[in-house]
């Protein structure tokens, strides 16, 4: 069965696989020239019958192991292929199509169910995201303006992006920001903006490094961070902002949520969403994906997205797409890891550490060829509350870029 699959699939690149029981097998031709051995017959079988589920499985226990090449350059020649065959097809369509009925339950996240879903991945240790993050410590999408900029250049400019679009015109703004991760973000928009910070995330980590960091740089009265969902999120602010956080509040509380940021928006503020989405439409989130690194979640089409805005009585009044900008930062979180692998073992062991090679990886491939993007989609209660043209947010960027220079009204 997995010789069918990949005889119909690898095109281009060399596939070398050696079979249990002795059999080796050569998929597809010229370079990149990648080599795996399946150590026995049930590893085989599972692979075949649930490659998306079963792939990271059996390469996080040893049972496929790459004996030329990586992982990263496994799964690239893999999905590229099959991106350029249209996409999967027969069994495992069928698959893929079972999961997406089945979306509602895998993406289950009320209050009491959400802190253990964001723990998951977000409260291991501190010292793993030092090993392979920015300086900042930003885990989202980074914005490169620059082909060669490094990851903190790129993470820098990402923040001032976001920073632009919020149009922080005056000081004293009260901004909101959900799922504030470790408080990078928020601590820019308090230091650099002088803007009202409040930051709420459900990881207990993220939060007590924050608060940390917050009093350290002479922040703590402007910038505050509390364990909250956003649900139980209660006054008003002047801005709000999102970043790779929607991607865990699942379909089915769309109108929850954006329900609740019209009740936190003053009658003429401003948000900014930035949250991974897919663009080829409504789907459900990879089975490996779901069960091992972000149990609950789920990045939307802009079609679910949208929709739900417009439901709850909030108006989209700009929407940027960002295109292989998270397969760059991947790339380089990829990077650190395998620089860092060793310390890495030392925190974990060997499996934890397959399983975030097979994460990172595979998750830069899926923005390099399964259509998934980052949206940053602006919001508004009120039509005229923001200028009629986009030349604000240039001249924003510019202004954050260059300390003393005068933010646009």
């Amino acid at each position: 069965m997995l010789h069918l699959l990949l005889k119909h699939y690898v095109r281009k690149g060399t596939l070398t696989v050696h079979y249990p029981g002795g059999v080796t097998r050569v998929y597809g031709r010229d370079a990149p020239h990648v080599t795996m051995r399946i150590t026995d017959r049930p590893a085989l079988w599972a692979i075949s019958l649930d490659p998306d589920l079963k792939l990271g499985e059996m390469y996080m226990d040893g049972r496929l192991v790459i004996e030329q090449g990586d992982i990263r350059q496994l799964l690239g020649l893999l999905m590229s292929n099959i991106a350029r065959a249209g996409g999967a097809t027969g069994g495992h369509y069928g698959l893929r199509q079972l999961r997406w009925a089945l979306r509602a339950f895998t993406q289950f996240n009320p209050v009491t169910r959400a802190r253990a879903h964001v723990a998951h991945h977000y409260d291991l240790s501190r010292r793993l995201y030092d090993l392979f993050l920015d300086t900042s410590r930003q885990y989202s999408c980074a914005y490169f303006t620059r082909d060669d900029a490094s990851l903190e250049e790129a993470q820098a400019a990402k923040k001032a992006h976001i920073a632009a679009k919020l149009k922080l015109d005056r000081p004293g703004l009260k901004v909101l920001d959900i799922g504030c991760g470790w408080g990078g973000l928020a601590m820019d928009l308090a230091r650099i903006h002088h803007a009202d910070v409040t930051g709420i995330t459900l990881s207990t980590e993220q939060i007590a490094l924050a608060q940390e960091l917050s009093r350290q740089n002479g922040l703590a009265g402007q910038c505050r961070f509390a364990l909250t969902d956003y649900r139980q999120q209660q006054g008003s602010f002047d801005r709000i902002v999102s970043v790779g956080m929607f991607e865990h509040v699942g379909a089915r509380y769309y109108d929850d949520y954006f329900t609740k940021a019209r009740q936190l928006l003053t009658e003429d503020g401003v948000m900014l969403l930035h949250t991974i989405g897919r663009s080829d439409g409504p789907g459900a989130t990879n089975a490996w994906i779901t069960k091992y690194i972000f149990p609950g979640g789920y990045a939307p089409a802009l079609s679910e997205v949208v929709a739900a805005i417009e439901r709850n009585g909030l108006l989209v009044t700009d929407i940027e797409v960002l295109r292989l900008h998270y397969a760059k930062t991947l790339a380089e979180w990829q990077k650190r890891f395998q620089a860092n692998r060793a310390e890495i073992a030392a925190l974990y062991d060997e499996r934890f550490c397959r399983m975030w090679e097979f994460y990172l990886a595979g998750a830069e491939m899926s923005f390099r060829y399964e259509d998934e993007v980052v949206f940053q989609i602006q919001i508004a209660r009120r039509i005229d509350a923001l200028p009629i043209t986009r030349n604000y947010m240039m001249e924003n960027e510019i202004a954050a870029a260059r300390p003393g220079v005068r933010v646009a009204a």
